[in-house]
């Protein structure tokens, strides 16, 4: 692993900011509760979906208890580690969940929790579900994760969103309950994705991709959709163990400098990125931001990629401090966004403090406060 760069001396004053911010994102984010019911969700069927609130299994609050994780396994905050245990709990005595790829997030964190505790029901629960990834979950040509959400098969579609919700859970799912098979397939799946989702103009990724009519849908270059893939590259690299050399690491770390590269052009005077990555007119966005400061300045001090990149994540970080509210919840997030056919729409997206916002927020600032420790500061 590269040595961390060596960044100038951070005040007491600034470690205590990034602390304090730590700690109101992490209480904000288990209070989130959609009370007046305005971002409910009707799906096809009539189905009514709560995506916001904390109490809800499915990919948000997948995506911020692994935030919480992360902030587990760096501060040691063992009341942190206990939010994450009670969610577990509660979401056990409700009935099971429909299994979908965004569904299957909740199980990374569980795969971290049976690490550290080799708890015989959750090891059970994680065999479970990943049979049911390898065996029943649908396939496009080429052998890609369909895209299957709980009001629509997507069939033949792939989605950079994917990779972050199902293919890392797969990946340690296989590492603690020792099946290769389950790790090989998971590096089988990021190759698959970057065959179809890779915009070869720029080094940026296209929202998805469909083998009905062989298209990108609108097209979209979006923020976030982009951040699932600055953040997925390193987190399995480093997960994995991968070492310059490994054929698998070598070609995905390629692919995230080339996105690199290209998210450097566009980051804004301020340190945000807008939405649509190739229209600046569109709205600056934090969440991506935040993913894509985790991005970077993991990429950096894991070696995926060359210190270059660091200004970049660490202007990013300290866009999403500031945006971090006296009540705890990240400003500037842009609500869940499904495949559109317009670009109009992704930037029509409602603004609204999110699970996975607050998650990508924990992860940004946990891994700013990282590097600057790595490097004696």
């Amino acid at each position: 692993m590269a040595s961390a760069p060596v960044l100038e001396h951070r005040t007491a004053s600034e470690a205590d900011r990034i602390d304090a911010a730590l700690d109101r994102l992490v209480r904000h984010l288990v209070g989130i509760d959609d009370r007046d019911g305005r971002f409910l969700v009707e799906l096809e069927g009539g189905v009514i979906a709560d995506t916001k609130s904390w109490r809800v299994w499915d990919w948000p609050q997948g995506v911020g208890l692994y935030g919480l994780m992360k902030h587990v396994e760096r501060a040691g905050d063992a009341a942190t580690e206990a939010l994450i245990r009670d969610w577990f709990a509660a979401r056990a005595a409700e009935p099971p969940v429909h299994r979908n790829i965004n569904t299957v997030s909740p199980m990374l964190t569980l795969a971290c929790l049976a690490a550290r505790d080799r708890d015989g029901a959750h090891l059970a629960t994680l065999a479970d579900w990943g049979e049911w990834i390898m065996r029943d979950l649908p396939r496009t040509p080429g052998g890609g994760f369909q895209h299957l959400v709980i009001d629509k098969p997507n069939t033949g579609q792939l989605w950079d969103d994917t990779l972050f919700m199902t293919v890392l859970p797969l990946a340690r799912i296989g590492q603690v309950l020792g099946r290769p098979r389950y790790v090989e397939e998971a590096k089988r799946q990021f190759l698959v994705h970057a065959d179809y989702l890779l915009d070869r103009r720029t080094g940026l990724w296209f929202h998805g991709w469909t083998f009905e009519g062989g298209h990108h849908f609108s097209g979209a270059l979006w923020a976030r959709g982009n951040s699932w893939i600055t953040m997925a590259i390193p987190e399995l690299v480093d997960m994995l163990g991968l070492v310059p050399g490994n054929g698998v690491r070598d070609h995905l770390v390629s692919l995230l400098t080339l996105q690199a590269e290209a998210l450097v052009a566009r980051q804004r005077p301020d340190g945000l990125w807008p939405t649509l990555l190739d229209d600046s007119g569109t709205y600056g966005e934090a969440s991506a931001t935040a993913g894509f400061a985790y991005g970077l300045l993991k990429g950096v001090r894991t070696g995926c990629l060359p210190s270059r990149f660091l200004d970049a994540g660490r202007r990013a970080a300290a866009a999403v401090l500031d945006r971090v509210g006296d009540d705890g919840a990240l400003a500037d997030v842009s609500f869940g966004t499904p495949m559109f056919d317009t670009l109009d729409e992704y930037a029509a997206v409602p603004i609204t403090p999110m699970p996975y916002g607050q998650a990508m927020a924990i992860l940004a600032l946990g891994e700013y406060r990282l590097i600057a420790e790595e490097a004696g500061a």
